[in-house]
């Protein structure tokens, strides 16, 4: 029985059709947080986000590099554009932004973000590994996705 609902929710999703949508979609999803993310540190929010990061450790200077890893890394995924290196990336900062941030608190919302934070990391590599899809800048200019 599990065999057949497998090959059934298999057919349906890896039809080329369906695949060109989802594909999109997902990284719609995924970019969405980091492209908010970095939006929402500048302006006003720069001041109040370089004084947290102080709070915890962090050097304020590295907010620049934060933005831009952020907002362009969160753009390159929504156009999927150097996806395998964007996904990489984002996922290692979503591991080291999640321990520095949330990890060790015994307050059940921080631990809710690191959980956040480690399935967002789980989303991105598999994005690496599987590339943007058809319907991306990587597989016009160099071939490169599902």
């Amino acid at each position: 029985m599990f065999q057949q609902i497998h090959n059934t929710v298999t057919r349906f999703l890896t039809q080329p059709a369906l695949a060109n949508v989802l594909f999109p979609v997902a990284r719609l999803l995924i970019a969405f947080i980091f492209v908010m993310a970095g939006f929402n540190k500048l302006g006003a929010g720069y001041e109040g986000t370089a004084q947290y990061m102080v709070s915890m450790g962090v050097p304020g200077a590295l907010l620049p590099l934060v933005i831009v890893l952020e907002l362009g890394g969160g753009l390159a995924l929504l156009v999927g554009w150097q996806t395998r290196l964007a996904a990489t990336l984002l996922a290692g900062f979503s591991l080291a932004t999640g321990i520095i941030f949330h990890g060790g608190s015994t307050d059940s919302i921080q631990q809710i973000m690191l959980m956040k934070n480690i399935g967002m990391a789980g989303g991105l590599l598999l994005l690496a590994l599987t590339g943007a899809g058809r319907l991306s800048l990587d597989r016009k200019l160099y071939g490169d996705g599902v």
